[in-house]
């Protein structure tokens, strides 16, 4: 039976498979951020409100408060007022680049007494709101010059306002709308060109520049000669990109020197040489690796973590949270975590095609590819395999902000999801 009125949900409709794994995310999140922080000798108590894991406490019990407002709202308020909610968050925006005071190098915060609030976060599902509001109207299609530039739009105005507060982490976030594009028709090599400029950067990095013209060169020319009998026009998309690869090799010097920040050329030397700025980021990571890979098999047990006790690990409570996890619950542990994850992201990707509206379809889309970029990023740096750009891990750092925003990001779909056989259905 349907419920009586458009904001009520039979309990019977409620995904509680993904409501199960957010509770057990935040609860083991709320845990460990007590063992990052934990001191043995200072009688410390998970309730305790003077520290991160008592903080985060509250945060949790104010997102359960949040959760109940999202699912009693009537669910066409999020696609009715999806342009709204994106224009105040821009506001803020460009408030806190005026207001803020400068925190580790980036203004990025609202601080309202003790409690700090980065409108970045929030801005995440504010765009998601926006995209897929506007690639759910009717006729839009993604072939269409002018749904492109209103998407450039939509996604690049939020992106560059972060960047100005100087928060490139965040800025980042907003490339995971990259996927939710490609579904909704982006072409394949708009992707197969990101990647190769990723994997020029890396290889220009570790690779002498002439052996890499010399490689690139070569693949041309066999692919070339191999469609001798083809049509000119394939042979002139092969040379193309062989003279766009070595255009892109050429400027990485450029990107590296011109571009980047002192700081953030540090952190691409480290993932190319651990050995490198030990007494800075070099630090970090090192550590990082090592209380990870001292937790063993199955770790050294809840609280008995060592590099935690002894603080090896800067922002070990917040973005380096997994290492506590490594450390303490050793691989099994981590394994749970990500395969956690990867069931979330699983059943978020299923629940988005299962929409019959495009609008609800689009933004599962967004709230998968926003948390996946959280994952792989964040365990990615923690491990050594990617730079460090300071992004949490959705559920588990400790943080009011991320956890708002993330709670309010997933259950925002739970409640589309749950009035799917109630909206229109405008599917592709």
């Amino acid at each position: 039976m349907y419920a009586r009125n458009k904001s009520e949900i039979p309990s019977s409709r409620i995904d509680w498979l993904t409501v199960g794994i957010y509770a057990a995310c935040v609860i083991m999140g709320w845990l460990n951020i007590f063992a990052a922080v934990y001191d043995p000798e200072a009688n410390q108590s998970l309730f305790d409100f003077s520290l991160n894991a008592g903080k985060q406490l509250i945060w949790i019990g104010s997102s359960l408060v949040l959760v109940i407002v999202i699912m009693v709202i009537d669910f066409k308020f999020y696609e009715a007022f999806a342009y709204l909610i994106w224009g105040m968050f821009l506001i803020a925006l460009v408030a806190v680049i005026f207001l803020a005071r400068d925190v580790n190098g980036a203004k990025s915060w609202f601080e309202i007494g003790s409690i700090r609030v980065q409108p970045s976060e929030f801005a995440k599902f504010g765009t998601a709101l926006a995209l897929a509001k506007f690639m759910g109207t009717a006729g839009v299609k993604f072939e269409q010059l002018r749904t492109k530039l209103i998407c450039g739009v939509l996604l690049g105005v939020p992106a560059i306002l972060i960047l100005l507060q100087n928060d490139t982490g965040s800025t980042l976030v907003f490339a995971s709308f990259v996927l939710v594009l490609y579904r909704e028709g982006l072409p394949s090599w708009v992707l197969v060109l990101g990647v190769t400029a990723v994997a020029v950067l890396v290889l220009t990095l570790i690779v002498d520049k002439m052996i890499l013209f010399g490689v690139i060169g070569a693949i041309a020319v066999l692919i070339i000669f191999r469609l001798r009998r083809k049509n000119f026009q394939s042979i002139a998309v092969v040379t193309g990109g062989a003279l766009l690869v070595a255009g892109m090799i050429t400027g990485v010097d450029f990107f590296i020197n011109k571009v980047l920040q002192a700081h953030q050329r540090n952190r691409i030397m480290v993932l190319l040489d651990d050995q490198a700025d030990k007494k800075g980021v070099g630090w970090q990571v090192m550590q990082s690796k090592i209380a990870i890979g001292s937790g063993g098999l199955i770790g050294k047990g809840f609280l008995q973590g060592t590099q935690t006790k002894f603080d090896y690990v800067p922002e070990q409570s917040t973005d380096f949270i997994f290492c506590t996890i490594g450390e303490e619950h050793g691989l099994l542990g981590s394994s749970v975590v990500v395969a956690l994850f990867v069931a979330l992201m699983c059943r978020l990707v299923m629940l988005a095609e299962r929409q019959k509206d495009r609008f609800a379809r689009i933004y599962g889309y967004s709230v998968a590819s926003i948390l996946f970029f959280h994952f792989f990023i964040n365990i990615g740096m923690t491990v050594g395999l990617i730079p460090v750009i300071g992004i949490p891990l959705p559920f588990f750092s400790y943080g009011g902000s991320s956890l708002w925003s993330f709670t309010i990001l997933l259950f925002i779909f739970i409640k589309l999801d749950a009035h799917r056989t109630e909206m229109l259905g405008r599917m592709n």
